[in-house]
């Protein structure tokens, strides 16, 4: 720590510390990753974090699109009609989207992988939380349709797959 840097800014001040765990018990979070300047703190609390849960109905995260109110129900986008047996995995939530947990570490999944429901395919940082995203549909990943710490939106397509595969 600096002469000139504030100890009630300091990212490692133990009182701090300590707010924020009790500020994870009290919203249910499992990581806070916290960073200030060329310092960084990682907390993690309990085992591995489970798959996170979301107010969005599943339907809205894969599968084929979800046609719109106004549109008749028989109709379906080009995409779902030409290519019946893929899934959509759409981002849960908005955020920066990452396909490796640093950038140093390999793609958690990458064009012609094998997935299962439970494999995290991508991170999507919200307000400095990561959330790893799971597949939630097995199959073989033909499409990463976002780039690296691009911002996505709730709903936005993030990965194609062939559920026949």
């Amino acid at each position: 720590m600096t002469e000139s840097q504030n100890p009630a800014d300091d990212v490692f001040d133990v009182s701090r510390i300590r707010d924020l765990i009790e500020l994870m018990k009290e919203f249910d979070l499992n990581e806070v990753d916290l960073r200030q300047q060329q310092q960084r703190i990682r907390l993690c609390r309990g085992g591995p974090a489970p798959a996170p849960v979301y107010a969005a109905p599943p339907a809205a995260s894969i599968g084929p699109p979800v046609p719109v109110a106004a549109a008749p129900a028989a109709s379906a986008t080009p995409q779902a009609s030409e290519e019946a047996n893929i899934a959509i995995i759409r981002s849960p939530m908005v955020g920066t989207f990452y396909l490796r947990s640093n950038p140093k570490t390999e793609s958690f999944v990458k064009v012609g992988d094998r997935i299962s429901k439970e494999t995290t395919v991508c991170i999507v940082e919200a307000m400095k939380v990561f959330n790893e995203i799971p597949a939630e549909v097995s199959g073989t990943i033909v499409a990463v349709l976002a780039d690296e710490e691009e911002a996505v939106d709730f709903g936005r397509p993030l990965f194609k797959v062939d559920t026949s595969k």
